[in-house]
C-alpha cells in the first residue's frame, strides 16, 4: 500500500518561488515590499503642507467632474439649473469623501489584523505599516476638503457602518484584500480623471492627484497579496471570499452616493434615486470604473461561483 505524498505546508507554498495563478508566477513578497518601501520614499505628501488650504474656493469651477455626478444625463439633469448641478457635484464630492474615510478607516483594521503574526522586522510589515500611515493622512485630508467645501459629512446608512464592524472582525485574510481593492480602485479610476481636469477646484485636484499617487502603491500590494491567497488559501477560504466580495460589492454600490446628497439641493429623492438607478451613462460610469478590478478578480477567481451573481446585482459588472 503506498502513501499519498503529504500536501506542502502553508508557509512552504507561499515561499514557493515558482507559485503561480492565472496570471502568471507571483513576485517574491518581500521583494515587492521593498520596492513599495523605495517608492514611498520618493513620492509621499503631507497634505496639510502640500496643498494651500487657505486659497478662496473658485468662482464657477466644479467640485466633481460633471461626467461623474450621478444624475449626470439624466431627465432631472437637464431640468436642472447650472449652478444646481454644480451645487450637487459639490455635495456628491463631500459624499464620495465620507465614504472613504469610512473605509479607510476599515481598512486600516484589516491590516493590523493582516500583520499581526507576521514578522514585524519584514519589509512586508513595513510596507502595511507605511500604508496605515498613509491612510491616516488620506482621512484627514478628506475631512478637511469636506469642511473647506461647506457641506455636511455624509455617513453610510447605520446599518452598513454596523455591518462593516462585522467584517473587521470576522474577515478573512482574502476577503480583506479583495474588499480593500474594491474600496480603492474605483474611486482611483474617477480620481484619475479628477486631477488633471482644469474645470476642478484647484485644492480637489491636489487632493485626488495625491490621493491617486500614494494608493497606486496600495492597490499594487493588495494585488499581490490576494493573488498569493486566492492560491494558497484552503477551498472553503476561497469559496467564503467568492460569497463576501460580492455582498461587498453590493454594499459598496448601496453607499456610493449617499441620497441625502439630493434633497440638500432642493431635489426629489425619491425621483432622483429612480433616474439614477435608469441610468445608462451611470451604469457604464460604475462599470468601467470597476473594469479593470473585476477582470483581475475574474482571473485570479474571486468571480467565480454564487458571488459573481452579486457582483452583479450590484451594477458594477456587466
Amino acid at each position: 500500500m503506498t502513501t499519498a505524498p503529504a500536501r506542502p505546508s502553508r508557509d512552504a507554498l507561499m515561499n514557493d518561488p515558482v507559485l503561480r495563478d492565472a496570471l502568471g508566477p507571483l513576485k517574491d513578497r518581500e521583494q515587492v515590499a521593498k520596492r513599495l518601501l523605495e517608492s514611498s520614499a520618493r513620492h509621499s505628501f503631507d497634505p496639510d503642507t502640500e496643498l494651500d488650504w487657505e486659497a478662496p474656493i473658485e468662482d464657477g469651477k466644479w467640485f466633481w467632474p460633471p461626467e461623474l455626478v450621478s444624475l449626470y444625463d439624466t431627465p432631472l439633469w437637464r431640468r436642472m439649473s447650472q449652478e444646481q448641478r454644480m451645487d450637487l457635484a459639490r455635495h456628491e464630492a463631500a459624499s464620495l469623501a465620507s465614504l472613504g474615510i469610512w473605509f479607510e478607516i476599515i481598512l486600516m483594521q484589516l491590516l493590523v489584523r493582516h500583520i499581526y503574526d507576521k514578522s514585524v522586522v519584514s519589509d512586508h510589515v513595513r510596507y502595511a505599516l507605511t500604508e496605515i500611515a498613509d491612510e491616516c493622512r488620506h482621512s484627514k485630508m478628506f475631512a478637511r476638503l469636506i469642511k473647506k467645501g461647506g457641506t455636511p459629512a455624509y455617513p453610510v446608512p447605520r446599518l452598513y457602518h454596523n455591518l462593516a464592524r462585522v467584517l473587521k472582525t470576522a474577515s478573512t485574510t482574502p476577503g480583506s484584500f479583495s474588499a480593500t481593492l474594491l474600496g480603492e480602485e474605483i474611486l482611483d479610476w474617477m480620481q484619475r480623471l479628477t486631477f488633471p481636469d482644469e474645470r476642478v477646484q484647484t485644492l480637489v485636484r491636489g487632493v485626488t492627484r495625491i490621493h491617486v499617487i500614494e494608493e497606486s502603491r496600495h492597490v499594487r500590494y493588495a494585488r499581490e497579496e490576494l493573488r498569493r491567497q486566492m492560491v494558497t488559501a484552503p477551498r472553503w477560504e476561497r469559496r467564503f471570499t467568492q460569497l463576501s466580495s460580492g455582498e461587498a460589492a453590493r454594499v459598496f454600490s448601496v453607499c456610493f452616493v449617499n441620497p441625502q446628497v439630493y434633497t440638500d439641493v432642493g431635489l426629489d429623492r425619491r425621483e432622483a434615486v429612480a433616474q439614477v438607478k435608469a441610468s445608462g451613462h451611470r451604469r457604464e460610469v460604475m462599470q468601467s470604473g470597476a473594469r479593470k478590478l473585476t477582470d483581475f478578480l475574474d482571473d485570479i477567481g474571486v468571480l467565480n461561483g454564487p458571488g459573481r451573481a452579486l457582483w452583479r446585482s450590484s451594477g458594477l459588472l456587466a
